[in-house]
């Protein structure tokens, strides 16, 4: 049933790798908990509300943070809602197992000026690495897409006539996003060098010196380089720059919608914690600049 359900995940609703892998170890663990390490039979359609409960406040017990505890009472929604698809069982006894809350820490991002210090730095631009980490920064703050997006960039779907690229978001959404004509230039002299020095490439955009794609813990690796020591943000990722585009798009006076669409995000209410960012910088400048916004020393 497990096995399935996974196909089903990946198959029919298109879920992300990460997904499936996510939903699998928690249906995994699931299993041994109620099998006993397998000393038992595993029958879902058996278990009820209190069933469910119990795995979930061991797992809570082992020290599991609340954004796990949460994923995995969705999978296991998840699960039940396809066993009641196939028959299997007429109720879900995982829609009655509450989800822990959850605080909402505002998004990390890094400051404009520190982000166009690492963009405007002098660099060797006949060094194809130095070009192309350079571009990856300018590329994911410039644009707001994710590192997925970044490595499974297609070199056929970014145009600087247009100065538009395509990416493939989450679950399989394409969308178009819109970028300036220094980026453009930028692009087009990372084509030219890589065009150079890399004659036998694979279709995607970003490659490595030796023609195959880049991979998310190198693309990590080159973000966190650039910004050590320039941005002062408590993390250093290429998911900060995505916040920082948009932290700044609204700042500088961007429509809240156009922003959502540029992100990517399904749901308006996921771009509208940019909006508290911008009014908590607006309450900084007030209480920097305003002559009575702090009482004075007597």
């Amino acid at each position: 049933m497990i096995e399935g359900f996974l196909t089903y995940l990946e198959c029919e609703l298109n879920s992300s790798k990460h997904t499936v892998a996510a939903y699998r170890r928690d249906l995994l663990q699931w299993r041994d908990f109620m099998t006993r390490g397998g000393s038992a039979a595993f029958e879902p359609q058996k278990y009820g509300n209190q069933n469910l409960r119990q795995w979930i406040m061991a797992v809570a017990k082992e020290g599991a943070v609340q954004t796990t505890l949460r994923r995995k009472v969705q999978t296991l929604r998840a699960f039940y809602h396809y066993l009641m698809r196939t028959g299997v069982t007429d109720k879900n006894p995982a829609a009655d197992v509450s989800l822990p809350k959850l605080a909402k820490p505002l998004p990390v991002y890094v400051r404009s000026e520190e982000t166009n210090a690492v963009i405007d730095a002098r660099i060797d631009d006949t060094d194809f690495e130095q070009v192309r980490n350079r571009l990856i920064i300018d590329m994911l703050y410039s644009t707001g897409m994710r590192c997925s997006e970044l490595t499974g960039l297609l070199d056929s779907a970014v145009n600087t006539g247009s100065c538009e690229l395509k990416v493939l978001g989450k679950r399989n959404k394409e969308r178009i996003i819109p970028f300036g004509t220094e980026l453009a230039q930028m692009i087009d002299d990372y084509r030219k060098l890589r065009n150079e020095q890399i004659p036998v490439r694979a279709r995607e955009f970003f490659l490595r010196p030796n023609g195959e794609p880049l991979y998310r813990k190198l693309v990590y690796n080159i973000v966190h380089e650039a910004l050590l020591g320039t941005a002062h943000a408590s993390k250093l990722s290429p998911h900060v720059l995505r916040h920082s585009f948009a932290t700044d798009m609204l700042n500088n006076g961007a429509d809240l919608n156009a922003v959502q669409q540029l992100l990517g995000h399904s749901s308006l209410s996921t771009t509208q914690i940019y909006t508290h960012l911008s009014y908590r910088e607006l309450q900084q400048n007030y209480q920097q600049a305003h002559p009575r916004a702090t009482k004075k020393g007597g």
